[in-house]
C-alpha cells in the first residue's frame, strides 16, 4: 500500500495539535533544569510587565511636578521633578533589562527543543520505509524539515512571552484607566482592542492561506533545483540547461505570484491596524482633553493617557506580527508533524530479539511479494542456501532478482511465505541486528560527499587505518587512492561524482569488505567495471566469500559460473536451478541465456579488434 501523502491543514485543529506536540518541550518531566528556567523566565516577564505599566504613572508625576500642579500620588512628592525623571529612566531600563534577561534564560530551553525535535525528525525519516522514500522528493523533505525546525524555538518563545503577557499588560492598563479615570476610557480602549484583534485575526487567516500557497511553490521550486543539480550529468548529456532553467523559472513564477499576494495583503493589514489604533487613540485623547479643559484632569493625566495608549499600541502591533508568525509556524510545523506521524511500514516487533547467526543458512519458503498488491513480483519462490555456500540468482529484468535482496535486508516485508536466517524469520528479529549481519554491494554504489577514507570506514567506523587500507587493497583500489593528490583524504564529491563508476564500485566493495558480514549480497556488484577490473574484483569477491553465505544477483552470467547453485527466475517464479554445468546440459532457459551472452561477447570482441 502506498504511503499517504503529506498534507497540512491550516485550520485550528491542526494548530492545536501542533501546540500540544510542542508544549511538552517546555515542561519535560525528565529535565528539572528546563522547568527551573521556564519558571525564572516567567518571573522576569511578570516583573518587566509590572514595571512597564508603572512607567506612565511616573511620567505623569514628573509632568505635574514640573507644571506646578498638585498630584494625587503621595509617593511622588518626596522625589521632586529630577528624582521622578531619574525614576522614569530607571524604570524603562529595568523593563528592557528584565526582558533581555528573560530571553537569555529561556534561550537554552528553545535551542534544546529545536535540537531535540530536529533529531527526532531526522531519525524518523531514516525509519520510514523504502517505499515511502522512493515516492518523495529529497528537496521537498529537506524544505519541510528546515521550515518546521526553525519554527520550534519561535513558537515556544511566543507561546510563553506573547499572548499571555499581552493579556496581562492590557488587563493592568484597563484597570488603571477604569479606576484612575472613568468607564468611558475603558470602553473606548476595549472597543479598539476588540476590533483590532478581530481585524488582525481575520486578515491573518486569509494571509496564512496565501502563505501556504507560497510555501508550496517554494517547495516545488526547491525540488526542481535539487533534482536538476543531482542529475547534472544527464542535463549536460542532453543539452537541457535551457529546459531545466525554464522549468525552474516556471516554478519561481508561481512563487513570485504568491509572494506578491503576500506583500499586498501585508500592506492592507498594516494600514488597517494603524487606522484602528489611531482612531482609538484619538477617542481617548479627546476624552482626556475635555477633562483637562473642565479642570477634572491635570496635564499629567493627559500625558499619562497618551502614554498608556502608545504603550498598548506597541504590543498590539506586535500581536499582529506575532499572530502571523505563530500561524505560519503552525503551518510549517504542521507539515513536519505530518511527516513525523507517517507510520514506518517496516517495524520491529515488541521485544524482538537480536538475530543470532551460527552459519548464515538462508531459506526462502514460498516467498510472495508485490510492490503493488495488483502486480505481484514474486509468486511463491522457494530457495535454500546452506551456510557458507553461494547461490546466484539470474533472470531477465523484472523477474524479481533485486526484490529478493531488498526483502533479505527487510526494506519491505513479504506478503506471503517467509524468509529466514538460521531458522529465524527476519520479521521476528531487530532490523539493526539484521542489517549488521548482511553486507550488500549494490549495482550502483552511492558515496557520501566526504573523503575516500570516510566512505570506506563507513562499513565499520571503529576500524583502524590499517584495517581500512587492508580492505582497500582487497578491493584493488589502494594503489589508485595512493595516486590521488590527497590520498585517502581526497573528497569524492556529492554522490561520488569525482570518481568513475568503477572506482565508486570498488570503494563500495572495500566498505563491505571492512564490515566483514557473515552473509553477503552482491547485487550486480561488478556491472560498472571493465573486463580486466571485473576479473580482479571477482577474485577478491571469491576470497571474501570463503566461509560466508553469498547470494549473487547477476546479469552477466560469466561472473557466477563458480556458484554452488544457480537459480533462474522468470516472471517471479523459479524455472530452473542447478550448477552451471548441469543447467547447460539441460539446454533450457539458462542455456539459451548463456548462448546469447556468449554470442554478444564474441561480437563485442570482434568489434573491439
Amino acid at each position: 500500500m502506498a504511503p499517504s501523502r503529506i498534507t497540512s491543514s491550516d485550520g485550528p485543529e491542526n494548530g492545536w495539535r501542533t501546540i500540544k506536540r510542542v508544549a511538552p518541550y517546555l515542561w519535560p518531566q525528565e529535565h528539572p533544569w528546563v522547568k527551573r528556567r521556564v519558571v525564572i523566565a516567567m518571573a522576569l516577564l511578570v516583573a518587566s510587565k509590572v514595571i512597564s505599566v508603572l512607567v506612565p504613572v511616573i511620567y505623569k508625576g514628573a509632568v505635574d511636578t514640573l507644571g506646578g500642579e498638585a498630584t494625587s500620588e503621595a509617593w511622588t512628592l518626596g522625589l521632586g521633578a529630577i528624582g521622578l525623571t531619574v525614576a522614569y529612566g530607571m524604570a524603562r531600563i529595568m523593563t528592557n533589562g528584565f526582558q533581555q534577561l528573560r530571553d537569555a534564560v529561556f534561550a537554552r530551553v528553545g535551542q534544546r527543543a529545536l535540537r531535540q525535535l530536529a533529531l527526532e525528525t531526522f531519525t524518523h525519516i531514516h525509519r520510514l520505509s523504502m517505499r515511502y522514500h522512493i515516492t518523495r522528493k529529497t528537496g521537498g523533505l529537506s524544505r519541510i524539515i528546515e521550515r518546521g525546525v526553525k519554527g520550534v524555538e519561535f513558537l515556544l518563545r511566543f507561546m510563553l512571552f506573547s499572548v499571555g503577557p499581552l493579556v496581562l499588560e492590557l488587563a493592568m492598563v484597563a484597570a488603571i484607566l477604569f479606576f484612575a479615570f472613568d468607564v468611558w476610557y475603558l470602553a473606548v480602549v476595549a472597543l479598539t482592542i476588540a476590533v483590532y484583534v478581530w481585524f488582525t485575526f481575520k486578515v491573518t487567516e486569509w494571509r496564512v492561506r496565501i502563505r501556504k500557497e507560497m510555501n508550496d511553490q517554494d517547495t516545488d521550486a526547491n525540488q526542481k533545483a535539487i533534482d536538476s543539480l543531482l542529475n547534472f550529468e544527464t542535463v549536460k548529456y542532453f543539452g537541457a540547461e535551457a529546459r531545466e532553467a525554464s522549468r525552474y523559472d516556471m516554478a519561481m513564477a508561481g512563487y513570485e505570484r504568491a509572494a506578491l499576494k503576500t506583500s499586498y495583503s501585508l500592506a492592507l493589514l498594516n494600514f488597517g491596524q494603524v487606522l484602528l489604533i489611531t482612531l482609538g487613540l484619538i477617542g481617548v485623547m479627546v476624552l482626556a482633553a475635555v477633562g483637562v479643559q473642565r479642570g477634572d484632569l491635570t496635564v499629567g493625566d493627559f500625558v499619562m493617557v497618551n502614554a498608556y495608549m502608545i504603550q498598548i499600541t506597541m504590543p498590539l502591533n506586535f500581536l499582529g506580527t506575532v499572530y502571523r508568525e505563530i500561524r505560519q509556524s503552525l503551518v510549517d510545523m504542521g507539515e513536519m508533524f505530518d511527516l513525523l506521524e507517517q507510520p514506518a511500514e517496516v517495524k520491529d516487533k515488541p521485544g524482538a530479539p537480536e538475530i543470532k547467526v551460527n552459519g548464515g543458512a538462508l531459506k526462502l519458503d514460498d516467498l510472495r511479494f508485490g510492490y503493488n498488491p495488483k502486480r505481484p513480483i514474486l509468486k511463491g519462490v522457494s530457495i535454500d542456501v546452506p551456510a557458507g555456500k553461494s547461490v546466484a540468482i539470474v533472470g531477465p529484468s523484472g523477474s524479481g532478482k533485486s526484490t529478493i535482496g531488498r526483502l533479505l535486508f527487510r526494506f519491505y516485508d513479504v506478503n506471503g511465505g517467509s524468509l529466514s536466517i538460521d531458522g529465524q524469520d527476519v520479521r521476528d528479529v531487530t532490523q539493526d541486528s539484521l542489517h549488521g549481519v548482511v553486507g550488500v554491494v549494490p549495482q550502483d554504489t552511492v558515496l557520501f560527499n566526504d573523503s575516500v577514507y570516510y566512505n570506506i570506514a563507513y562499513g565499520r567506523p571503529d576500524a583502524t587505518r590499517a584495517e581500512v587500507e587492508a580492505a582497500a587493497k582487497a578491493a584493488r583500489i589502494h594503489d589508485f587512492i595512493q595516486s590521488l593528490p590527497d590520498g585517502y583524504d581526497t573528497q569524492v564529491g556529492e554522490r561520488g561524482l569525482k570518481l568513475s563508476g568503477g572506482e565508486k564500485q570498488r570503494v563500495g566493495i572495500a566498505r563491505t569488505l571492512l564490515k566483514n558480514p557473515p552473509i553477503l549480497l552482491l547485487d550486480e556488484a561488478t556491472s560498472a567495471l571493465d573486463t580486466q577490473t571485473e576479473r580482479d574484483i571477482q577474485e577478491s569477491l571469491r576470497e571474501m566469500g570463503q566461509g560466508r553465505t553469498v547470494i549473487t544477483i547477476a546479469h552477466r552470467l560469466s561472473t557466477i559460473v563458480d556458484a554452488d547453485e544457480i537459480v533462474v527466475l522468470e516472471a517471479g517464479e523459479v524455472v530452473e536451478r542447478g550448477s552451471h554445468e548441469s543447467l547447460l546440459e539441460k539446454g533450457g532457459r539458462y542455456a539459451s541465456m548463456w548462448a546469447r551472452q556468449a554470442s554478444e561477447d564474441d561480437a563485442t570482441d570482434i568489434a573491439a579488434a
